[in-house]
């Protein structure tokens, strides 16, 4: 057993796998998260700092692997371009920790037409209402 401290969030301890995607802009193995199939109401909320990122009501089947949304929590995310990989992608980090969330898109569905392609691991889903996240 290590003495080292285990990395804590607003939200409790972050695993290893999460600090990589998070803080190393790392992806999950698609179709490995749970959240690809969650349907309930709710809010997803950054796992490192507990902002409020996605409603349900944004969510959708995109057929990718990864959960997602056509829209974020307004002021939640922002952008950046990412050309890793030998391509030009546009990364999704959170506004308020910076922690790598994923990608968007432009071949999403209306109103935005935008996919927020989201590393479920890195999301925390609070069920109850979607419409006000706190």
């Amino acid at each position: 057993m290590s003495d080292d401290p285990q990395p804590v969030s607003l939200c409790g301890v972050l695993s290893e796998e999460q600090l990589r995607i998070l803080r190393q802009h790392g992806t999950e193995r698609p179709g490995s998260s749970e959240l690809n199939h969650e349907k309930r109401e709710g809010v997803y909320r950054c796992a490192a700092c507990g902002t409020p990122l996605f409603s349900s009501e944004t969510k959708y089947e995109s057929g990718s692997g990864w959960p997602s949304f056509f829209a974020p929590v307004a002021g939640a995310v922002e952008t950046e371009t990412d050309e890793s990989l030998g391509m030009v992608r546009t990364e999704v980090h959170c506004a308020k920790c910076k922690g790598h969330l994923g990608h968007v898109f432009p071949d999403g569905p209306p109103p935005s037409g935008l996919r927020y392609c989201m590393n479920g691991i890195v999301l925390d889903f609070q069920p109850g209402s979607s419409s006000e996240p706190a």
